[in-house]
């Protein structure tokens, strides 16, 4: 009986013909994949067009990027360039023969730290003013000579003229240390005490010397030259004390205009007409 039904299975499908199965996508189906496709090529050619335009634009190397090239001794960087995050580097320097400039729309500051990120030494150029934070300050000479250094104890000047071009001059709140004051050529040199003294000490000596002008002392209230162990001497052909006071003459006689200097016991000065003999003890009075 299966043999029967086999055969007439058999029979049956050779009479009606081969049959034929289609495997696949038809129809929309089948546009809409194509079209997929196609947009997915095109999307893959401009992302490589603008692969390359941007490695074109910001110009990729194998050295480097745009102005920054790779080298042996570290990175080159050429032109104007910004950082906007703090740079840490051994060394910047600029091409032989051209300037190393640094810009900045408020400050620019430089660290130096120690291993445990501590600062040591700040330098701050801002808006206001330069500002330099160390232990000591120094400006040397090619040659190394010390022009300048500033510490918390002194402050040195090794240059051999300072001069301070001011129309004010100069304050200095506490004492001086210094072999030689002098103003520029056909300039006026003044020492000037507003509301205090004005002294000047010297262990060997003190010279005072103005060989084209004339040398004036002003106070308000004495003027005194003292010497301890030695003496003063006014050596000049005419000596001057206009404003001397004068001792009341006893004599009703004619007045002349012939004068002696007397000396009172305190050290004053005064001036008693001359007579025949000293006439500065009738004159004592002006000593009290």
């Amino acid at each position: 009986m299966p043999q029967e039904q086999y055969l007439h299975r058999s029979t049956m499908q050779t009479s009606e013909g081969p049959q034929v199965y289609k495997v696949g996508i038809y129809g929309w189906r089948k546009r809409c994949l194509y079209f997929f496709v196609l947009l997915l090529m095109i999307l893959i050619l401009v992302n490589l067009a603008m692969t390359i335009w941007i490695l074109k634009v910001m110009n990729f190397t194998i050295d480097g990027m745009g102005n920054l090239r790779i080298t042996e001794k570290g990175l080159k960087l050429e032109g104007d360039s910004e950082f906007l995050k703090p740079l840490y580097a051994k060394e910047i320097r600029s091409r032989p023969g051209n300037p190393l400039y640094f810009q900045s729309a408020r400050n620019v500051t430089v660290n130096i730290l120690n291993e445990k990120t501590k600062v040591l030494t700040r330098l701050v150029t801002g808006p206001q003013a330069v500002e330099a934070h160390s232990q000591k300050f120094e400006v040397k000479t090619l040659s190394g000579k010390l022009l300048f250094s500033a510490d918390d104890n002194e402050v040195v000047v090794g240059a051999e003229r300072l001069r301070v071009l001011g129309a004010e001059g100069t304050v200095f709140p506490k004492s001086i240390e210094t072999p030689n004051v002098r103003a520029d050529p056909f300039k006026e040199l003044r020492l000037e005490s507003p509301t205090r003294a004005l002294v000047m000490e010297a262990p060997k000596g003190i010279e005072i010397n103005a060989e084209a002008g004339s040398l004036k002392a002003t106070c308000r209230t004495e003027l005194r030259l003292e010497s301890k162990d030695g003496e003063i001497t006014l050596n000049s052909a005419k000596i001057k004390l206009p404003n001397l006071p004068q001792g009341s003459s006893s004599s009703a006689g004619s007045r002349q205009k012939i004068y002696e200097l007397c000396v009172c016991p305190n050290g004053r000065l005064f001036l008693s007409q001359a007579g025949s003999s000293s006439t500065c003890q009738i004159n004592t009075s002006v000593c009290l």
